[in-house]
């Protein structure tokens, strides 16, 4: 599990779903994955500091997705007009041009494919889709065979998470973590919404003082907090649970439409839609969730009532990583004086 057992240790959650049902054209469906812009920035703040416990979960080796990989993707706050100027230039300029002409967001896709390789491993990508970005839809055949060149990492599920934190001959515990950073991306959408394995591990973080942090459709797994998991596995609900009311933020529904009726989501000639929205879900389950109306907008939002640190897109990782690590030095400087 850990490469240096002297070292603080942070607990990586990431969706291993890649097949999103659609609403709209009726049974249909997208193959799609997780972020790797919304992980990065957390990966490169910690990585000469911590060691870094990888789970999805069911325990399987999640889907990058390749959408992700769109240049504009990795402008961090400047993430609007970046991809605009993508955009417009995929239409006039070969995928060459396009790279000569954004060298910084090159070197930082560049810098965040490197970290995946020293510590995710081989993982699949998902394939290209009909309104995939030209630029970073190229990449995907390099970057596939890369990925399959390197060693499997262990993913834990979830349960295996618990059974150990829960097991005393273990010396894991969940109270061990710095954090836990969960990146989005649709996939969460699939696995971390209405599960309760995934309620059972946000209560037991929050139960033994860990900071959660989730990005982008992450906090879709605040859906599932009404739900408990015992030793045996019987499950139980409460709606007026220990999160109730939380203040959080993530993709606004109106930010999905645009998405679905224009980006890659779309199929052409279809009307695409899901089966939710995360922030309607979000505010059904008795969160206060607010968005912002310009989607390029940078919103963090840091409850420490709740334990819960979390934005509102890709855009907003920069923020969200140097929030992080406010808690994180807070916690321990606070640690070192008691």
């Amino acid at each position: 599990m850990t490469t240096d057992s002297t070292r603080p240790k942070a607990l990586i959650v990431v969706s291993s779903g890649s097949q999103l049902p659609l609403t709209k054209p009726e049974g249909g469906s997208i193959t799609i994955g997780w972020f790797l812009v919304e992980l990065a920035a957390v990966l490169a703040q910690y990585e000469d500091t911590h060691d870094f416990v990888l789970a999805t979960p069911d325990g399987k080796v999640p889907t990058l997705d390749i959408n992700g990989m769109a240049l504009g993707m990795h402008g961090g706050a400047s993430l609007g007009p970046d991809s605009m100027r993508v955009a417009m230039q995929n239409e006039q300029y070969s995928v060459e041009e396009v790279r000569e002409k954004n060298p910084e967001l090159v070197a930082r896709r560049d810098a965040e494919l490197a970290l995946l390789r020293r510590h995710l491993g081989r993982m699949p990508v998902s394939p290209n889709l009909p309104n995939t970005d030209k630029e970073g839809g190229s990449i995907r055949e390099d970057l596939v065979a890369s990925l399959e060149a390197l060693p499997e990492h262990k993913w834990y599920s979830i349960e295996e998470l618990l059974a150990r934190h829960r097991d005393a001959a273990d010396d894991f515990s969940l109270a061990g973590f710095d954090f836990m950073h969960a990146p989005g991306g649709h996939a969460p959408m699939i696995d971390f919404h209405d599960n309760p394995l995934v309620g059972e591990l946000l209560h037991q973080l929050r139960e033994n003082d860990v900071p959660i942090s989730l990005i982008c459709h992450a906090p879709v797994a605040m859906t599932s907090a009404k739900y408990r998991v015992d030793a045996d596995g019987k499950v139980s609900v409460n709606e007026d649970h220990a999160f109730k009311g939380a203040h959080i933020t993530t993709v606004p529904e109106h930010g999905e439409l645009q998405i679905l009726d224009g980006g890659y989501p779309k199929i052409p000639g279809e009307e695409t839609r899901l089966a939710f929205f995360v922030d309607v879900a979000l505010k059904d389950a008795g969160y206060k969730v607010d968005v912002t109306e310009n989607m390029a907008e940078v919103l963090v939002i840091r409850d420490d009532t709740h334990g819960v640190l979390t934005g509102n897109g890709p855009h907003a990782v920069d923020e969200q990583t140097a929030r992080l690590n406010e808690i994180v030095q807070s916690r321990k400087n606070a640690a070192a004086l008691a």
